[in-house]
């Protein structure tokens, strides 16, 4: 989509879009109300600083949108085809890599009572695992505030991505 016609959108479609980039309300509004904008730098200087904003529990419920790395995301939005193109470098076909995913995954998530969220987009599989295997020596503070930058790293490239749709 063009910014053009992102800034002529109306409210509800705008936001509708962006609950797309995350799910988090008072982002949403942010850059809904910001509008319009003169560029896409612009729109994604807005869109950084809203989200630098973020209180933690916001970014918990956020995580409750996004499929654990290794298993893909359902269903057929733009939330889905974001997460599927994000984890496309995670190979499934790999079944040792597959497993050690989903042991990791377990673990953080026995850990950290959450989902293990991380930037896919431009990672391998064995990156990811790394960076899983890595985290899970993470304190709970560190690993609350590694899981905030990297939602405002998948965000940010969801929104410039909206943003280059033509």
């Amino acid at each position: 989509m063009s910014l053009q016609r992102f800034n002529q959108l109306p409210e509800a479609q705008a936001e509708l879009l962006l609950r797309s980039c995350v799910d988090i309300a008072a982002w949403i509004a942010a850059v809904v109300v910001a509008r319009p904008f003169s560029s896409v730098d612009a729109a994604l200087a807005v869109a950084w600083q809203a989200a630098l904003r973020w209180q933690p529990e916001e970014v918990s419920q956020a995580l409750a949108q996004h499929p654990r790395i290794g298993e893909g995301a359902k269903g057929q939005g733009q939330e889905a085809r974001f997460s599927q193109r994000e984890q496309a470098a995670v190979n499934a076909q790999d079944a040792e890599l597959s497993e050690a995913l989903r042991v990791g995954n377990q673990r953080y998530e026995q850990q950290f009572g959450q989902v293990f969220l991380i930037r896919a987009a431009g990672r391998d599989g064995q990156s990811i695992l790394r960076e899983l295997q890595r985290r899970l020596n993470n304190s709970a503070e560190q690993e609350r505030q590694e899981t905030a930058e990297q939602l405002r790293e998948i965000t940010m490239l969801r929104f410039k991505e909206l943003l280059s749709d033509e």
